[in-house]
């Protein structure tokens, strides 16, 4: 009995001190991107720019990840029914802290902003220019060109988006000399040549510059929304934008149409919906704060499905196009597309 109660304490102690490598999954917060923040600021704030009211409710939905959990933490919370317990090595890369994972997800959140402000202002009818972003030191492209600096053409072609950039020099080699044309600061356009160098991971020549996708308008938007990570609010964040900036009337504007709508999926500058994690736990979080409808990327569907609470609509999109579409079905009371 001795030994017995012995150990019976050392299992209790190690469940309540030992970390086990486990995170617990469940619904986040959800936000709606046509309302307020938390300090009572709009979400999407335009500035320079007549903006449009709406009536409804486009709203953004997250996953909150518990870390750092002992043995009888985790038990507890996979016995609730609402959480999901996944190997920490899924979420964390080995020997990466909290923080590190944390300014990750801010990241990707600002460049989630940054490709919902370029779609929707494409969508709009604004231009787009394609502009050096980064500039690696010491590559072939540094001292020749700055962020900021708008790319024309790259080794004779013309570069219309981002990705074009890289495009024009998939078929070189290191040695290769390309002329690029770009402008800098407002000044007049300059061609320049550019031998290109050798990175032990690529084939190609490698000119040194990561580029994107930058909206011409002359007014700022300006997302708002502070304690949230990740690139999945991109389409809500779109369609948000584009119902402030139509007119009544107007396809694009009143979206929602009174309607308490909920979303997710990743945002490309071209307007392309990709796929997001965590799907399962968002669509009982839409429910839970009031949505009717739920905008699915194509790809998420067969996880939406198998969660979805009764009741949730669950409508399937591909790109932004398509999820504008799919919007105007519903507030017309024609069929959307259903996953």
């Amino acid at each position: 009995m001795l030994v017995s109660g012995v150990l019976f304490l050392v299992f209790v102690v190690a469940g309540f001190l030992v970390q086990v490598p486990y995170v617990a999954i469940s619904p986040g917060p959800t936000y709606d991107t046509l309302g307020r923040d938390a300090a009572g600021n709009p979400v999407i704030q335009v500035k320079g720019q007549q903006t449009y009211g709406t009536h409804g409710e486009l709203r953004m939905t997250t996953v909150s990840l518990n870390d750092g959990i002992n043995l009888f933490t985790a038990l507890g919370l996979w016995a609730s029914g609402r959480y999901a317990l996944a190997p920490r090595e899924e979420y964390y890369k080995p020997g990466e802290t909290n923080e590190q994972v944390k300014q990750e997800n801010i990241q990707q959140l600002q460049n989630s902003q940054s490709n919902a402000q370029v779609a929707a202002l494409r969508h709009l009818g604004y231009p787009v220019q394609v502009v050096a972003k980064q500039i690696v030191s010491g590559s072939p492209a540094d001292h020749i060109l700055a962020p900021g600096d708008k790319l024309v053409a790259v080794n004779g072609k013309q570069v219309r988006e981002a990705s074009e950039v890289a495009a024009s020099i998939a078929n070189t080699k290191p040695g290769d000399t390309v002329q690029v044309t770009f402008q800098h600061l407002g000044q007049p356009e300059r061609t320049v040549p550019v031998t290109l160098a050798q990175r032990d991971d690529r084939t190609q020549g490698f000119l040194g510059l990561t580029a994107v996708d930058r909206a011409v308008a002359p007014f700022s938007v300006d997302i708002s929304l502070q304690d949230v990570g990740g690139p999945s609010a991109g389409l809500m964040f779109t369609l948000a934008i584009i119902d402030r900036l139509t007119p009544p009337g107007k396809p694009g504007s009143d979206l929602a149409g009174g309607r308490h709508i909920a979303g997710t999926g990743e945002i490309s500058e071209t307007g392309q919906v990709g796929p997001i994690g965590g799907i399962s736990f968002k669509v009982v979080g839409a429910k839970e704060a009031g949505a009717t409808d739920f905008l699915v990327p194509e790809h998420n569907c067969a996880e939406a499905k198998s969660a979805a609470p009764e009741g949730l609509n669950l409508i399937k999109v591909s790109n932004l196009d398509d999820a504008l579409q799919q919007l105007d079905n519903l507030k017309a009371g024609r069929p959307t597309a259903h996953c």
